[in-house]
């Protein structure tokens, strides 16, 4: 037997090729079992590695060749990379039990018609470790060949068998969970869904039965299909006869002896990125040349040698190195090959590192799987792009002549390992270094989305900014960037989403450029409204009406404060306070106190004190900063606890430094200080009252150096983001300044997502990359310097680095799903003064695309 097999090698023709297709017997959560052998499936995570440090790098590099090592050594594995096609519908069905308020349904499907748009593919990686034995090939063929000619054919698992499997995946699960891939046990529908998908079969999937299985007719169904093989292609064909899809299985026939990591060593990841051009003309967009992923799917068999197998074998590649030098010596010409030499030293010293550190051999046999629904002139197209591509890095990758079946069939789950001649033998840490998990993941695993991945990997990215309370964590999200870059558009998307979930928004709009907020939130049915400074809008911010339900009780002593801070400086030297305070008390205990109520009580009086200040505050309050916390209500909206948005702009606003002494304050700086008190101790009362902690809140602050200027505003922002996850408040800050925000421990602390816009000074630079948990030096400078800009160096707004909750950093594009939304949202002058001019053409090409 073994002189045959020998023989067989010899010959080229090892390996069963002419074996059957696997026949599957049942299919159960983490398990393939088919007539021969049964398979434990995992699937594994993606870790984000493209803004990754070096150490960490490293780090998960060893992680990732120990596993091998160790865990896996001696296994017969099957590493599959897929694309799964994004199913926007999904989205639709999501918003369900996502969104809450307002027109939310046509909400979601503006975002399911955008990502039909975009089509952006998921990345599945998904590992298969062979585990059982059940018979050998022979024994199957004659075991079926019996049963079927008496008639009495079963494809059943005993419960015996299925619990040992069962204990033996969970066990190796346990081992590789630890492990970066974070395996997890695949679900039967997804390993139904991986079978049926390599015939592009469009019928339903079968559901598993009580047990959670997927047995007899029903997993039949899943293969039931014709596969036609040709010399360099296969042709899928459906139950009409007519051609559905092409496929062309490629091998990797050579690889350079040494590779960079990061860099050409980082080939399975690298599928990602191979593109080409489409042969075919889109009938929408004739002009338009389209580039598209090719999104090839790697096969890979492997099995890591046992350490002692693995020294073995470098020993006899030694030996022989040796002794055709020793041969090679003894010749007149005396000279070796270099490679020789070269060889055996490399074994040599090779042998040692094993001996010395955690290192191995395993051997590999990598196939590309690259697949068409178009034509065959574009599966060629496809496989021309990954061959150059490859090309580029390398290493030689060929199109299988001859063999298309045999290696189609290789490639699925549950077969055996055919073609057995393309084999390569490496460390385990040179096949770590090809990073098949690494790429670009960044953003909550649910909730609304945002954007998309623009790093390694494609991908949707979402964010919750209420979820943070929910998952018992922090819940401040900071937007941080030089002006023009999308930041404020951004946070109107996300605020919008949290509007959706039927949180109260509340946003300080210092710089006056939110309006568009409203806007877009009264389009799609939400309770929306927008407070302004001025005449119109007195009374909305008053202390009396804001602090109602159980804060109504610190209205007695916020109210004499706000108004000795707006009151003339010369006044209140002289006493007036005591008279205010007065004013107040008997103001509550009339009934139906309003601050406004208080000054006409002040001026009543016979004490001239007291008739001064009332008049001073009388004048100030029909200021457009006074008007709104001490004038009379003139039926404006009023600023109330329920679900909704509200936008309250006080663009002008100048607030006095922490430095300044308060007897040097001007007028408006007076005013200024006392209407943000307002809106202080109004978002500070909202936040901790007991009645709305089941409420969802958010309380955004655009321009937030406004805030950090002074001592008040910076004990709110901390007050607000330290209680946040307790009183189920978000904070979301924006701001041009990392250096001023990240002086802010306590807020900084309770930063659960960062977005980093693109800065330019080395100091900003610095600042952003600390707060994105991202190495300082030149690099991270250049990364955040080009952020904002595409390859034309033209402003790419909405572009930007993602820091999540996990501490993971990639870069992201928000996107804004339709033109009317982008106009709605838009906070150039440019677009309001076209609206206001009728120019609904002009108003729309002002819009900035974030």
């Amino acid at each position: 037997m073994k002189i045959a097999k020998g023989i067989a090698k010899f010959l080229g023709v090892s390996g069963d090729r002419s074996a059957p297709p696997p026949r599957y017997v049942a299919l159960a959560d983490g398990l393939i079992i088919t007539e021969t052998h049964a398979e434990a499936w995992f699937v594994l995570a993606s870790s984000n590695t493209d803004l990754m440090s070096e150490s960490a790098r490293d780090s998960e590099h060893d992680q990732a060749s120990s596993a091998l090592a160790r865990t896996l050594a001696g296994y017969d594995c099957h590493l599959k990379v897929l694309w799964s096609p994004l199913n926007a519908e999904e989205y639709r069905t999501e918003a369900e039990t996502l969104f809450s308020a307002g027109d939310y349904a046509s909400w979601a499907a503006l975002r399911v018609d955008r990502l039909d748009e975009l089509e952006l593919p998921s990345r599945l990686l998904l590992l298969g470790v062979r585990i059982s034995e059940r018979s050998n090939q022979a024994q199957a063929r004659g075991r079926r060949g019996v049963q079927e000619a008496l008639g009495i054919g079963s494809t059943s698992v005993s419960q015996k068998e299925l619990a040992r499997l069962d204990a033996l995946t969970r066990r190796l699960g346990r081992q590789l969970e630890t492990t970066p891939w974070k395996a997890q046990p695949a679900a039967v529908e997804m390993l139904a869904w991986m079978i049926a998908r390599e015939q592009r079969r469009g019928a339903a999937l079968p559901s598993p039965n009580a047990e959670g299985m997927i047995t007899g007719a029903r997993l039949a169904h899943l293969t039931r299909g014709r596969v036609l093989p040709y010399p360099d292609h296969l042709r899928l064909v459906d139950q009409r006869g007519e051609t559905t899809g092409w496929t062309a299985v490629l091998t990797m026939d050579g690889f350079p002896e040494e590779m960079e990591s990061p860099g050409a060593g980082e080939w399975l990841r690298a599928v990602a990125e191979i593109t080409y051009v489409p042969d075919y003309v889109d009938d929408e967009n004739d002009s338009d040349i389209q580039i598209k992923p090719v999104n090839p799917e790697p096969s890979v068999r492997f099995k890591v040698l046992h350490k002692r197998d693995a020294l073995k074998q470098i020993d006899e590649v030694r030996r022989l190195a040796k002794e055709q030098r020793q041969s090679a010596a003894k010749h007149s010409a005396g000279e070796t090959a270099q490679e020789i030499e070269e060889t055996e030293e490399t074994m040599t010293s090779l042998s040692r590192d094993m001996k010395r550190e955690d290192v191995t051999l395993m051997e590999d046999h990598p196939r590309l799987v690259v697949s068409s629904d178009v034509s065959l002139d574009d599966l060629r197209s496809r496989c021309d792009a990954v061959i150059g591509y490859y090309g580029g890095l390398g290493i030689e990758v060929s199109v299988a002549a001859e063999e298309q079946r045999e290696l189609w069939l290789e490639s699925q789950p549950g077969d055996m390992l055919r073609v057995p001649d393309l084999v390569h033998t490496r460390t385990v840490g040179a096949f770590a270094g090809s990073w098949f998990w690494g790429g670009a993941a960044v953003g909550d695993d649910t909730g609304p989305v945002i954007g998309y991945l623009t790093g390694s990997t494609p991908g949707v990215v979402r964010n919750d900014l209420t979820g943070g309370s929910e998952r018992g964590d922090a819940t401040t999200t900071a937007f941080i960037g030089r002006s023009g870059r999308g930041k404020t558009t951004a946070m109107m998307l996300s605020l919008l989403d949290s509007a959706f979930r039927g949180s109260f928004v509340l946003a300080l709009d210092f710089k006056g450029d939110m309006g568009g907020l409203v806007s877009a939130g009264r389009r799609y049915g939400l309770n929306a409204h927008l407070i302004e400074t001025g005449a119109q809008f007195a009374g909305v911010a008053d202390l009396f009406a804001l602090l109602s339900g159980e804060s109504a009780e610190r209205a007695q002593t916020e109210v004499p404060a706000q108004l000795g801070i707006a009151l003339p400086q010369h006044l209140r030297m002289r006493g007036a306070e005591t008279p205010i305070q007065s004013a107040v008390n008997e103001v509550i205990a009339e009934g139906d106190p309003a601050t406004w109520k208080v000054i006409e009580h002040l001026r009543r009086s016979e004490d001239e004190l007291t008739r001064e200040a009332g008049d001073a505050l009388y004048e100030l309050s029909l200021t457009g900063l006074g008007a709104p916390f001490m004038g009379r209500p003139r039926g404006g909206s009023l600023l109330t606890p329920s679900p909704g948005i509200w936008v309250v702009q006080v663009p002008g606003i100048t607030l006095p430094s922490p430095d300044d002494d308060r007897d040097d304050w001007s007028v408006h700086q007076r005013l200024s200080v006392a209407l943000v008190h307002s809106l202080l101790a109004y978002g500070i009362s909202m936040a901790g009252r007991k009645d709305l902690r089941g409420l969802r809140k958010v309380v955004a602050v655009p321009e937030v150096h406004v805030l950090t200027a002074t001592r008040e505003g910076s004990s709110f922002l901390q007050y607000i983001a330290r209680v946040g996850r307790a009183l189920h408040t978000a904070l979301v800050v924006d701001t041009q300044d990392p250096e001023s925000l990240a002086s802010l421990t306590g807020l900084v602390e309770q930063m659960t997502t960062v977005f980093g816009f693109q800065l330019t000074t080395a100091e900003q630079q610095d600042a952003m990359a600390a707060l994105l948990d991202l190495p300082r030096g030149p690099h991270t400078r250049q990364l955040i310097q080009a952020i904002g800009v595409d390859v034309t160096q033209e402003i790419r707004h909405g572009h930007c680095i993602m820091r999540d909750r996990r501490f993971s950093s990639a870069t992201v594009q928000f996107d804004v799903p339709s033109v009317e939304l982008l106009h709605l949202l838009s906070t150039t002058p440019k677009t309001a003064d076209a609206a206001a001019a009728g120019d609904p053409a002009a108003a729309a090409g002002a819009g900035v695309p974030a």
